[in-house]
């Protein structure tokens, strides 16, 4: 049975208008439309606004009954750079973070297919200013569908391996923690398996790393402050598809488990296994999620980052869209800004 529903809320209500999309089963809502002005220079300090001004946006649309525990959204901006197609900066559970390469593959998708930039061709290249730097995003199209998206991001480096730490009465946990426009603490073989039966005990001990790590160990960008802390921790091991390098699992912000194979995540594992000599450069790997979806990335320059002896990575992956949602915030409703049960 079909209905045609013709209403409309009251004008006093708010509305935000989303694009939801998936990258590799990572969700993304992209905010696209009720916005008030995000003031701000930079992407920094764009962020710092949202943030001190208009967070009950990010708890309403991120937050149940809206979202979800483990919800991820973007908030797109004009660019910040004379050179930039747009801006963006990146909304979760616990706040906001400092670089996302599954939005980054599934805004290169959005904007390219609903004409939001108006670039054409059989490849487009995007400039994107996001809180870590500049990413450069390329989209190949057929007949305007964009079939591949490779993003080279900013610089990636180890900022320290051979780590301990003890987790309660378990063990001893080795660790390295690395940067991929984010800081993550990456743990090889944690004991359990890196699958979705797994889930829960994954989030539970990805959280204890975090806050041990965090809580021993200075995490420090070189260049912004605002950059410098731990956003999660990574789970590697072996891959379920003797065709791929490994497997990711990425448990970030406040317990959120991330269902793509995570694209600052493989930068980061990138310049480790580079650090070793285990990856050459322009060898592409392909490393998957605790779904068995998929990201591909290679190394293909050496640098200098500050202190840090970095490489540039360059990812790939692909997104899908899902919908299109206009959401409704009643002022009388006392749930307006959302809430989390997980």
């Amino acid at each position: 049975m079909n209905h045609t529903v013709n209403w409309n809320p009251p004008g006093n209500w708010s509305r935000i208008q989303t694009i939801d999309m998936h990258t590799g089963g990572e969700p993304l809502r992209v905010l696209i439309n009720g916005l008030p002005e995000i003031k701000g220079r930079n992407i920094l300090e764009k962020r710092s606004y949202f943030r001190e001004h208009l967070d009950f946006i990010r708890t309403g649309t991120m937050f149940e009954p809206r979202g979800h525990a483990d919800m991820y959204g973007a908030v797109i901006t004009e660019p910040v750079t004379e050179d930039g197609d747009f801006g963006v900066f990146f909304l979760h559970n616990e706040g906001y973070s400092t670089m996302c390469g599954h939005a980054i593959i599934a805004l290169t998708k959005l904007v390219i297919e609903t004409g939001l930039i108006k670039k054409k061709g059989p490849e487009v290249i995007l400039n994107i200013d996001a809180p870590p730097g500049r990413i450069v995003s390329t989209a190949w199209l057929n007949n305007g569908i964009v079939e591949r998206i490779v993003f080279r991001n900013v610089p990636s480096f180890v900022l320290m391996s051979g780590k301990e730490i003890e987790i309660g009465a378990r063990r001893k946990v080795p660790f390295d923690v690395a940067y991929g426009g984010a800081f993550y603490a990456f743990v090889d073989d944690p004991g359990l398996e890196l699958g979705s039966r797994n889930a829960m005990s994954l989030i539970a001990m990805g959280r204890k790393i975090k806050d041990a790590v965090s809580t021993g160990h200075d995490i420090v960008h070189p260049f912004e402050d605002d950059l410098g802390f731990l956003y999660g921790t990574i789970f590697t091991g072996e891959a379920m598809d003797q065709d791929n390098h490994s497997r990711n699992v990425c448990i970030f912000a406040d317990g959120e488990l991330d269902r793509s194979a995570t694209g600052s995540g493989v930068s980061a594992r990138a310049a480790i296994h580079y650090s070793r000599g285990e990856l050459s450069l322009g060898e592409w790997i392909t490393i998957e999620s605790i779904l068995g979806t998929t990201m591909q990335v290679r190394v293909v320059e050496q640098t200098q980052f500050g202190p840090h002896k970095a490489v540039i990575p360059e990812v790939s992956g692909m997104a899908h869209f899902t919908g299109r949602s206009e959401f409704w915030f009643d002022p009388e409703d006392p749930l307006k800004e959302g809430f989390i049960i997980r």
